[in-house]
């Protein structure tokens, strides 16, 4: 049986990481492709590497900052690592996080769902304010019911206390939430923690060697109403 065609059984809500799974991080960078030139796509990287180390780091540390926080240090390093000095950009270039772009597929996807009567909700790293940016820049606030931020547990992903928010603020058991995610990390946590996991692997990525592992491997999101049931 192909990916696609898995099913997972008695699924009540779907849940989505933010962001590289419903938005597309590396879009802030590419609104100032040309300001950046040669470096654009080695800075995104590196901004996105950061950021990601910076809130498995700090969780280890116990040295909370909210994801914006994070999200500016992540930036700052790249920058200065690439020799770049220039504070209206890194100004325009935290701006535009605010304003990621959704991956193609996303509206409609969502769209599928909740008129199948399937729940769809954001749990991220992302503090409330970003993610609600996010999600209106975007046009999705109509398709999203829920947006679960780390923020309110101190700790980032993959800790199983930010899991539970989705458990908790559903009212569902963890066996009924399907769980979406593009980072191979925070798909294998969320399965030890108990969700069903759709890995949406959109960079061809290896599976990780972890505990654990996504019972479901997707390209995108289009795949993803028939794995649900609501094809």
């Amino acid at each position: 049986m192909s990916e696609a065609a898995k099913k997972m059984d008695g699924i009540k809500a779907c849940v989505f990481d933010a962001y590289g799974t419903l938005f597309d991080v590396h879009s802030a960078v590419g609104r100032h492709r040309e300001r950046l030139g040669s470096v654009a796509d080695p800075v995104s990287a590196m901004w996105r590497t950061k950021q990601l180390e910076y809130t498995w780091l700090r969780s280890l540390m116990g040295a909370y900052e909210d994801f914006w926080q994070v999200t500016a240090d992540a930036l700052d390093y790249a920058l200065e690592t690439h020799k770049i000095e220039d504070e209206s950009l890194r100004n325009d270039l935290l701006q535009a996080y605010l304003q990621l772009e959704a991956y193609a597929e996303v509206p409609a996807t969502l769209k599928r769902l909740k008129d199948s009567g399937i729940s769809c909700s954001i749990l991220t790293n992302g503090s409330p304010d970003m993610i609600k940016s996010a999600v209106d820049s975007a046009g999705l606030a109509d398709v999203i019911d829920h947006s679960f931020s780390v923020q309110s547990v101190g700790i980032f992903k993959p800790d199983a206390r930010v899991y539970q928010l989705a458990v908790d603020g559903l009212g569902v058991s963890a066996g009924e939430i399907s769980f979406q995610s593009s980072n191979s990390w925070d798909a294998v946590g969320a399965a030890h923690f108990g969700f069903h996991v759709a890995w949406i692997n959109r960079f061809g990525q290896r599976r990780e060697r972890l505990p654990a592992q996504p019972e479901v491997e997707l390209a995108d999101l289009n795949g993803l109403p028939q794995v649900v049931g609501a094809a």
